[in-house]
């Protein structure tokens, strides 16, 4: 079983005995070198055989019944061998580099030549070894001589040109070796400037070990390569959270000058309104002349007038502006949209109605972005800590030299003291070969020479294994010179003896020197005494120093090692991410033809629905300027009307002919499609209704079957005012020519208008499709992405899902928060609290608000009722009639009423100086008013506050007993009462205005009759001008409705 081979031995049934286990089959299913046989066994049902083997191959075997062996039975199986283990097993030839018989001969060969050209070598070398110590005997001859008999080192040279043939030999041998290697030395030198390139120059920082000097810390260099240059260009590219802040910025800036503009335009509106109130002194006197009273008239009416549609316009204005039933909040949209932003959607993004928001969508580039930025994040981090270590290094060089310079010291201090008060010296540290790992890479010739040296070992140790000594030498080596140990080991010899010589004549000059000292004074004892004391302070000094930088370097690479340990957790975590994210960029790499194709089709459809939009616009703005064309031109005809009546006068009797002159009717096919257009367009509803008394003028004239010349002037009647009609029919056949061109233009402005925002339609509904499609599109996208595994490191004190009291297993209904979102989560739960009981009441407030403005509508309106049918019933008094008095101010000319006009005016002077003083007055009660209002707010804040703390004391006191303070729960009877009345005053206090704005009214009227309606009102209610109101009456309520503020 030790080669992987299996034993199988037939057995009968209960024959155990080791005569039975001689025959066997062997199987070799294993690996011979390296399949040992671990384990056999067999299963549950006996039916199977299972073998483990050390080369992790794992066989299983049937085992069959003797019924099963007769069926599968195919082939016949030998019968089981015995005796294997004696026979012996034939040799192979195992060395792939085995010589045949040639090869051996010529071995044989050239081992022969070579052992010759050894022996002459030996021989060689020998005499020059005789040579040598027959010259170092002499040497030493002449070294025992006297000085003025020995002979200098320049008398040895017999001829100093040996010497110089020899230099200039082996120069030239020099040259023809580099020579010859020059090729080899520039094509290796060119592979090792490939390996350069290759291993060394895209390194920027290579592992550097820094170890600890008293203790067995170390701490290491991260091994980097350098950055590409892809990404420093994608730093220099603005990423798209700087584009996206960018953006946010800018329309911030825009939505700041949008309100400074607002705010412009209302203080410049209010200043408009504030001259406009400015009341203007009426005019005291007329100029005398009728014509000058006529052209002032007709000045005033036409102010008039202009008053009349400023008026209207005024109107129109405010109903425009009036909110729709679907009107929203622009402050309560904008939280809202805040709200949405801020707040963070907290939906799994597993479940089915998750909808990936558009700052949320991830594609290739912002996901190679962020790649990009994780992997420069690390290498910066990386690159930070290795130049700490880089600098921790250096300091430990530092250190060594310090500690070196003191050692040196130390030692001086040390010679001039005595054995027994020395101090061991601290061991200097040394730098470890993996601190400073550059070095493996400079050499110069020694090393060069080392490395060869170290190579020929290697090769001849290969060949004295192989059984062939120098087979390979000259095939593949240099020619090897030899070395200094085999050249001169008597040189060496001769060396040391002249310097053995030498130290035993200096040992004797210093036994002369102790000879020849003295015994020292007192003043030199005293002075050693102290130079000792000073050493040995100085000794502890400086280990104390060397200390001190030892423990300090250790500190410090303690300090930087548990930093760099915390760096390796960020790395792996940041590791692990960077895979993560790698994942999902081929997710989305896979998916990306699809999301630009649906991203595309938005986009197509949003450029199109742009565009739709410009036009409807600029097809919107043409129709607007048609239609004021066209008001102005019913201004003209209206006013060639009015002209018309004016210049007829009152009692004409020519005027029934002259009307028929004037709205003669000519035939014109352009007029007729002109009004059939017209009468299809909804938005030109109003415009025919002004236009339908004229219409019915017309109708009748032309009913009557009456035939009349318009060509000549009748008898009795004023030939200019004829001519005058002429000219105004014709000026009225214009005006409506260029109406009915007008109204064409409108109309195909509105058809090209509805045709256009039909295909709006269709492309907002396909936009609508489209968007739903890239959002499911996102949505299972994202589903894709949730199936890829995150890892996150969590310790035991972090995880708070158990079941049972106990961890479960499966952690897959379980979710990851960090506890900042999770601190924001709870703080949001309070706050939405307290935020429900804030909104609802502020919806009570709403109510109630909204229900006194129903009840201020009702009273307004019946108010409004009332008084027009008091206007009604004045008007039927005095003329008997419904009268319109805009029309009656536009058209009627009443001398009367002129000459009153000036009497109305000092009266209305009178009463506005009146007004102006009780103004002054209201705004002094207003203030105080004011005054006594903010008073109220505090004092009421006040008990809010204090509602507040008897709230939370009655939460208490509720806790200690519910049965308590049930009588103290019902409204005070006091505080209805006081609301009652002051709802009363505030009724009275609208009537007294309603009952002046009616007196103004009438005061302003332009007739006569102003008596009865002054005695009709004065017996309504008191002096309501005249007379002040009661003290009770004219002082402001002190006390308002309470209000609880939240």
């Amino acid at each position: 079983m030790q080669n992987g081979a299996l034993r199988v031995y037939p057995l009968q049934d209960k024959d155990l005995s080791v005569n039975t286990l001689k025959e066997y089959w062997s199987f070799n299913v294993h690996d011979n070198d390296y399949g040992q046989i671990q384990g056999i066994c067999s299963s549950y049902d006996d039916r199977f055989l299972i073998t483990c083997g050390g080369d992790g191959n794992i066989f299983t075997f049937n085992i069959l019944s003797p019924e099963d062996v007769h069926k599968e039975l195919k082939a016949k199986i030998p019968s089981p061998r015995s005796g294997l283990e004696k026979e012996k097993a034939t040799e192979d030839i195992e060395d792939p580099n085995a010589y045949n018989i040639e090869e051996v001969k010529q071995k044989k060969e050239y081992e022969r030549i070579m052992k010759e050209a050894e022996e002459k070598k030996t021989k060689k070398r020998e005499e020059l070894i005789a040579l040598r110590h027959e010259f170092l005997f002499l040497l030493q001859k002449n070294q025992e001589l006297p000085k003025h008999m020995q002979l200098h080192r320049e008398q040895y040279e017999m001829d100093h040109r040996i010497f110089e043939e020899l230099d200039r030999q082996t120069a030239q041998r020099i040259q023809l070796v580099q020579k010859e290697l020059a090729w080899e030395h520039e094509k290796h030198l060119i592979g090792l400037q490939k390996l350069r390139n290759q291993f060394r120059d895209s390194l920027e920082f290579d592992t550097v070990v820094v170890h600890a000097i008293q203790s067995n810390h170390q701490i290491s260099t991260y091994r980097l390569l350098a950055m590409s240059e892809k990404y420093y260009q994608d730093k220099e590219r603005p990423s798209w959270k700087r584009t996206v802040l960018k953006r946010a910025w800018k329309q911030a800036e825009k939505r700041e000058i949008v309100r400074e503009t607002s705010h412009a335009r209302t203080f410049e509106g209010e200043a408009e309104k504030l001259k406009t109130s400015e009341v203007r002194k009426p005019t005291t006197h007329y100029i005398g002349s009728k014509h000058e009273q006529i052209r002032r008239i007709v000045e005033k009416s036409d102010k008039v007038k202009a008053k009349i549609m400023k008026r209207k316009a005024e109107w129109d204005e405010l109903y425009k502006s009036k909110p729709s039933d679907d009107y929203e909040n622009p402050k309560d949209v904008e939280d809202i949209r805040e709200a949405q932003e801020n707040m963070g959607c907290y939906k799994l993004k597993t479940a089915p109605n998750y909808r990936v928001p558009k700052h949320k969508r991830m594609n290739t580039e912002k996901k190679v972005m962020q790649l990009t930025s994780l992997e420069v994040l690390i290498h910066k981090r990386k690159v930070n800590m290795n130049k700490e270590i880089m600098s921790l290094r250096d300091l430990k060089i530092s250190i060594i030299d310090k500690i070196k310079c003191l050692v040196q010291e130390l030692k001086s201090i040390q010679t001039a003291l005595d054995l027994s008060e020395r101090l061991p010296l601290p061991p200097i540290p040394q730098l470890y070969p993996d601190e400073v790992p550059e070095k493996k890479f400079e050499y110069d010739s020694d090393v060069l020479l080392k490395f060869k040296e170290e190579q020929e070992a290697k090769a001849k140790l290969q060949e004295q294994l192989e059984g062939s000594p120098s087979s390979c030498a000259f095939r593949h080596g240099f020619l090897r010179a030899p070395s200094i140990k085999e050249i001169d080991p008597m040189a060496q010899a001769a060396g040391a003896r002249p310097m053995k010589i030498a130290s035993s004549v200096v040992t004797e000059q210093r036994k002369v020197f102790e000879i020849e000292k003295a015994e020292p004074t007192e003043m030199e004892l005293e002075i050693s005494k102290r130079e000792k004391i000073k050493n040995l302070y100085l000794q502890e000094t400086l280990i104390k120093k060397i200390k001190a930088l030892v423990i300090n370097f250790d500190a410090e690479l303690r300090f930087l090692r548990h930093k760099k340990l915390k760096l390796d957790v960020q790395m792996k975590s940041a590791d692990l991410r960077y895979i993560t994210w790698y994942e999902e960029l081929l997710i989305l790499k896979n998916l990306e033809k699809h999301e630009t194709l649906l991203q595309g089709r938005v986009d197509t459809l949003i450029s199109e629905q742009e565009a739709m939009r410009s036009k409807l616009n600029s097809y919107l703005a043409q129709m607007e300027d048609r239609k004021s064309e066209i008001v102005k031109l019913q201004e003209c005809e209206k006013a060639l009307y009015a002209n018309f009546q004016a210049s007829l006068g009152e009692n004409n009797e020519f005027a029934h002919f002259l009307t028929k002159v004037l709205k003669k009717k000519i035939k014109c096919m352009e007029k007729k499609e002109v009004g059939r257009e017209a009468d299809e367009e909804d938005e030109n509803e109003e415009e025919n209704d002004d236009e339908s008394s004229l219409g019915i003028d017309e109708e009748n004239s032309g009913s009557e079957d009456e035939v009349f010349d318009d060509s000549l002037c009748p008898k009795n009647c004023n030939e200019a005012l004829f001519r005058n009609t002429m000219q105004l029919r014709q000026k009225r056949l214009d005006i409506e020519k260029a109406l009915t061109e007008e109204k064409k233009v409108a109309a195909n402005l509105r058809k090209k208008y509805n045709a256009l925002a039909k295909k709006a339609k269709v492309v907002e509904t396909s936009l609508d499709t489209a968007e739903m499609e890239l959002e499911t599109f996102q949505w299972e996208k994202q589903q894709r992405l949730n199936e890829l595994y995150v890892v996150v490191p969590l310790k035991l004190h972090q995880v708070e899902y158990l079941v049972n009291g106990e961890m479960p297993s499966d952690f897959s209904q379980a979710l990851v928060f960090t506890n900042q979102s999770l601190e924001y989560l709870q703080k949001r739960m309070v706050d939405l609290h307290n935020e429900k009981i804030m909104q609802r009441e502020i919806y009570k407030k709403a109510q109630e608000q909204h229900k006194q403005l129903v009840q201020d509508k009702k009273e307004m309106d019946i108010n409004i009722r009332r008084l027009e049918e008091k206007c009604s019933h004045l008007m039927m008094k005095k003329f008997g009639r419904l009268v319109d008095f805009e029309a009656v101010q536009a058209h009627s000319v009443n001398i009367r009423m002129e000459e009153l006009e000036v009497q109305i005016m000092e009266k209305e002077y009178v009463h506005s100086q009146e007004l102006q003083e009780w103004e002054e007055r209201i705004l002094d009660l207003r203030q105080q008013l004011m005054k006594l209002t903010k008073e109220n707010t505090s004092k009421l804040q006040q008990l809010n506050r204090f509602c507040l703390e008897k709230q939370q004391l009655e939460t208490k006191l509720d806790s200690l007993k519910n049965d308590l303070g049930v009588e103290f729960q019902g409204t005070r009877t006091t505080d209805i009462k006081e609301k009652a009345r002051l709802e009363s005053r505030l009724k009275h206090m609208a009537r007294n205005t309603a009952l002046l704005r009616e007196e103004i009214n009438l005061l302003s009227r332009k007739d006569g009759c102003l008596r009865e309606e002054l005695a009709l009102l004065s017996r309504k209610d008191g002096c309501l001008f005249l007379q002040p109101l009661s003290p009770q009456d004219s002082e402001p309520p002190t006390e308002t409705f309470p209000v609880l503020t939240p």
